[in-house]
């Protein structure tokens, strides 16, 4: 099993989770603007969770079916990025948990939070 990254984190890019990553799985994109996991480094420790402010970050097993996808992009994107190890600021576009949960219910969906979120 290994953590998935979110498309809730795409022009937010907090970066508390990478802080937390015990391995340097976390790799930031500049296209979408976003950190993903690598899946083959991930040692499934769950550390990363409840450190995201927007819970942009799921147990593969439990990722949303409105948000599937995301478990193959990160295991695609994450070669294309650049693999950090320290915290940044977030973008400038960056959401609020409650803004992205209003979105996500103007679209419909119900979903419920990543186990381990805070």
């Amino acid at each position: 099993m290994a953590y998935v990254v979110t498309g809730r984190c795409v022009n937010c890019r907090y970066t508390y989770c990478v802080v937390e990553c015990p391995v340097a799985c976390f790799w930031e994109l500049t296209d979408p603007r976003m950190v993903v996991i690598d899946p083959g480094t991930c040692t499934d420790c769950g550390a990363c969770v409840s450190a995201c402010p927007i819970h942009s970050i799921w147990p593969d097993h439990e990722v949303p079916a409105e948000y599937a996808e995301w478990t193959a992009k990160n295991g695609e994107l994450f070669a294309k990025g650049t693999n950090i190890t320290e915290g940044t600021d977030p973008l400038e576009s960056a959401k609020l948990i409650g803004e992205i949960q209003a979105e996500e219910k103007a679209k419909g969906w119900k979903l419920k939070e990543p186990s381990g979120a805070s």
